[in-house]
């Protein structure tokens, strides 16, 4: 049974029930520090309840929780962030390139994606749960190390079979950076505060996209597709080495879960039976999906059915990232606060469903014949919207977590690259000629996000003093 709790205007709330914003009241602890203490920033005020379970001091929605990491840090965090889109994104402009180098059809040569995004997602579920026991720290290095080794495989693989097969392991090993992040920012804020943050990181870890199909173009004009490898064999060992240097344990000994796998199974079985964190996960695994079936057809789209050069492929892809960075933006700096999150969410999934009508229509041809830039611009729309309804899934399905973030963050990671591990080779099951595979795929995604957010989250029977991010 939940503890009794306080909302952000100190309102006692029924027992039993999880309000969005509830914090745990401390039970008669003494003060103490964070493990945020260490990781570069001022120390947030505590309190420790005879559980020695610490609850972050937060006293209301315009204030949030203390700023507890530096500069540095928040850097570390975008760049552990960033490994999907790094691991993904610089390869996509040579997808067309392996497909003739290693004498395969686009369809197979689509699996190497998907081979990575399903590393990434069953990674998670093991690397969750092994850093609430062992802490965030050895489970990321061991990690990080395992993902260098794997891509120097990646740039030798003599087959496509072998591309896929050490992909696999590229995207399991470089699940451990995604996963202990997530669990990281959990340890530190809570409310609207872990909002904020996620957005930052939506800043920081968004120049990956933007900046990595640009140096896949720009790699392919001296190198071939196994060029793309050897520069992410550099930004692994990079980030290896910062992390080791720089990022500090965030997971006191003291909170650490001391069972083994079956603990873990126990507690992610518990979050699943949360109706609503269950909710706020699928909707974002479902929009993830949404956004995976652009990043894994667009190269062929944009290339091959519509002409343009890897270049400017890598160009439209780093503009709509800039689209998903400033949504983010002003998700994190105008909406946190001001508007409920459910409202926030609501208004993201519905354009993505929109952008994904758009799309499909367009690319049916109800329109006539269109050019390139009118996909582009419903492109932009949809990976936009991305920006202000990605974090406010992960932010109101891990505020309801108090403990056991490292499994919360494995389950919301796992869902949604299991999701688009799917969309992915669905993109391409009419061939390289046509866009409507795509849009098909897109429109399904976010209409089954819709009804996820709709029938599990009921985001209506929230009583207006529970709602996350509302100003009163």
């Amino acid at each position: 049974m939940p503890e009794r709790g306080r909302t952000t205007r100190d309102q006692e709330v029924p027992e039993g029930h999880i309000p969005n914003t509830t914090v745990a009241e401390p039970t008669g602890g003494t003060t103490g520090t964070t493990a945020g203490d260490t990781a570069g920033g001022p120390a947030g005020n505590t309190t420790r309840g005879t559980t020695g379970k610490p609850g972050p001091s937060w006293n209301g929605p315009d204030r949030g929780a203390p700023r507890r990491t530096g500069i540095l840090v928040t850097l570390i965090l975008g760049g552990l962030t960033a490994t999907p889109p790094l691991a993904m994104d610089m390869y996509l402009p040579s997808l067309p390139e392996v497909t003739k180098s290693l004498q395969a059809p686009a369809t197979t040569v689509q699996l190497t994606l998907t081979a990575c995004l399903a590393g990434m997602a069953l990674g998670q579920l093991v690397v969750g749960p092994m850093s609430d026991r062992w802490g965030r720290r050895r489970p990321l290095l061991a990690g990080l190390a395992v993902y260098v080794v794997a891509t120097a495989l990646c740039a030798l693989a003599p087959t496509v079979e072998a591309l896929i097969a050490f992909r696999l392991v590229q995207g399991l090993a470089g699940s451990a950076g995604i996963v202990i992040a997530r669990a990281v920012v959990r340890d530190l804020y809570d409310g609207m505060a872990m909002a904020r943050f996620f957005s930052t990181l939506m800043l920081v870890s968004g120049v990956a996209p933007i900046v990595a199909p640009l140096i896949g173009g720009q790699i392919l004009r001296v190198t071939d597709w196994r060029g793309v490898f050897v520069v992410l064999i550099g930004v692994g060992v990079a980030l290896t080495a910062v992390v080791w240097w720089r990022l500090p344990e965030t997971l006191a000994p003291g909170d650490r879960h001391g069972g083994g796998v079956g603990e873990a199974l126990r507690a992610m079985r518990g979050l699943l039976a949360d109706r609503v964190f269950t909710g706020y996960m699928l909707a974002g695994g479902f929009t993830f999906a949404a956004l995976f079936a652009y990043i894994s057809a667009s190269p062929f789209v944009i290339q091959e059915i519509y002409g343009a050069s890897p270049q400017t492929f890598s160009l439209l892809f780093g503009v709509n990232s800039v689209g998903l960075v400033i949504a983010g933006q002003i998700n994190g700096k105008v909406l946190v606060g001001r508007v409920a999150l459910d409202k926030v969410l609501a208004t993201g999934l519905a354009i993505v469903t929109l952008s994904a009508i758009a799309l499909l229509l367009m690319s049916a041809g109800v329109f006539g014949e269109v050019g390139l830039w009118p996909m582009a611009a419903g492109l932009f729309v949809l990976m936009s919207a991305m920006g202000i309804t990605l974090p406010n899934t992960q932010t109101l399905a891990l505020v309801r977590v108090r403990h056991a973030a490292g499994s919360a963050s494995a389950l919301l990671g796992t869902s949604s690259f299991l999701i688009g591990a799917i969309a992915s080779p669905l993109v391409g099951i009419a061939g390289e000629d046509t866009a409507v595979p795509m849009a098909v795929v897109q429109l399904a995604a976010a209409l089954v996000g819709v009804a996820c957010f709709v029938a599990l989250c009921r985001p209506w029977t929230t009583r207006p003093a529970e709602s996350l991010g509302e100003e009163r």
